[in-house]
């Protein structure tokens, strides 16, 4: 994965993202949990998907 990339989390996740301005994983580092579970779309797997991207370059989400 390319930096900045989001990994394949699914089309509905991926535009729940997009709907708030996310486009990039380093768009992702610092949003809670919560405010992504929030979005219409985005469920626990792709948060999963997404909090081992971040963490794998040393980033994380907020609890």
């Amino acid at each position: 994965m390319p930096d900045g990339d989001l990994p394949k989390i699914g089309a509905p996740a991926t535009r729940a993202l997009a709907s708030i301005g996310i486009t990039r994983l380093d768009h992702v580092a610092g949003r809670s949990q919560a405010e992504l579970l929030a979005l219409h779309g985005f469920g626990p797997r792709a948060l999963r998907v997404l909090d081992e991207a971040l963490a794998a370059r040393g980033q994380s989400l907020r609890p």
